[in-house]
């Protein structure tokens, strides 16, 4: 097994072809460099330098070393000047993405040159997302903090009842619902449920079914423009959410990351 403490003498001394000029770059003794290399050879059991007191020879075992570890420098280096070029990916939830994550998104690519993927998923995905490392990071309800994942806490999220009318919230078995899924907040609110009821995965569009005067709906007050002219009822029984920005527990975070970051802490 390579020995790695002594690779760099090693790679010096072949690349010079010399144990004084690679003693120099290192700022140690020329003795120094001649019992790494000895140690290295004695991990690997191999000769890997054939000595002369003329000049360094490199045995067949030592220029494949010497290939091999050039080819890893070279590569390595190109993990870490890549960070500009890596990808980034988002995940968030389907509200927050319409309404407030776009014009982020706008200040964010206009000094960046990165390719960038947003998700739109539900909690459970997006916490399993970032843990997997699928996703940068994410923006949702979860308030995630763990060895792994810890969470900033961005804004309140209200919910309200939206109708094109005034709605009787006494009565709101009454109306035709629209949800977007089986946990909607109209179940937990109205005793009796609706006999009709339209399950939509897509907030945009039960607002546009609402406006269409289709039925009535639950959503967060962020998602509603005064050009909708909804009726907006208040929820005193709903609770309100917590919006949570959620990464990985960087010690230094990515660029990538920290610039996108450092744009939403600003818009708080």
């Amino acid at each position: 097994m390579v020995d790695f403490r002594y690779l760099k003498a090693f790679m010096l001394t072949a690349k010079y072809a010399s144990f004084s000029k690679a003693a120099e770059e290192l700022n140690i003794a020329q003795s120094a460099v001649s019992r790494q290399i000895k140690l290295l050879e004695d991990s690997l059991k191999e000769e890997l330098i054939i000595r002369s007191s003329k000049k360094v020879i490199l045995s067949e075992k030592g220029k494949e070393l010497y290939q091999a570890s050039l080819s890893f420098e070279k590569t390595s280096m190109q993990i870490f000047e890549r960070e500009d070029r890596l990808p980034l990916s988002v995940g968030i939830l389907e509200g927050l993405l319409k309404t407030w994550f776009t014009p982020l998104l706008t200040e964010y690519l206009k000094n960046q040159k990165r390719d960038v993927s947003v998700h739109v998923a539900d909690i459970p995905e997006l916490r399993s997302g970032i843990e997997e490392g699928k996703y940068d990071i994410i923006f949702g309800t979860g308030d995630i903090q763990s060895d792994l994942v810890t969470s900033l806490k961005l804004f309140e999220e209200k919910l309200v009842l939206i109708g094109k009318h005034d709605v009787n919230k006494k009565k709101l078995q009454d109306e035709r619902w629209i949800v977007f899924s089986n946990n909607d907040n109209l179940f937990k609110v109205s005793k009796n449920k609706s006999d009709s009821i339209v399950m939509v995965d897509s907030f945009d569009s039960i607002i546009s079914l609402v406006k269409n005067d289709l039925g009535i709906a639950i959503v967060p007050d962020h998602l509603i423009k005064k050009e909708d002219q909804l009726k907006v009822h208040d929820m005193p029984g709903l609770p309100s959410s917590q919006i949570y920005l959620s990464t990985l527990n960087y010690k230094r975070m990515p660029e990538r990351i920290q610039a996108l970051v450092d744009i939403v802490k600003a818009k708080r």
